[in-house]
């Protein structure tokens, strides 16, 4: 049996002058590379008003929206100025021999 592992391209676009970074990755890798981010906003959800925090979401819409509420609540006025956003580049096909 096959496992397929689906390649995800984050976006973090900063709003005041719209620099871009890009991560790309699988699940897996995308949630070890932006672990501080969510560790950080996972930090600061005990605040009134904030979010809380999923340090490892199953699908990639949680992992994004976990990245913008940790974002925000990490931010001092409780708005960041930042905002995620994830395409799938391609699926790869990963056959275990036995």
């Amino acid at each position: 049996m096959a496992k397929v592992d689906t390649i995800y391209k984050i976006t973090q676009t900063k709003h005041r002058t719209g620099q871009t970074y890009e991560q790309v990755g699988t699940l897996a890798e995308l949630i070890k590379a932006y672990s501080y981010t969510l560790e950080v906003g996972e930090s600061w959800q005990h605040e009134k008003g904030n979010k809380k925090i999923n340090r490892n979401p199953k699908t990639i819409e949680t992992l994004v929206k976990n990245l913008d509420a940790a974002k925000t609540n990490a931010a001092t006025n409780g708005y960041s100025g930042v905002s995620f956003t994830f395409e799938i580049i391609n699926k790869i096909d990963n056959v275990v021999s036995q």
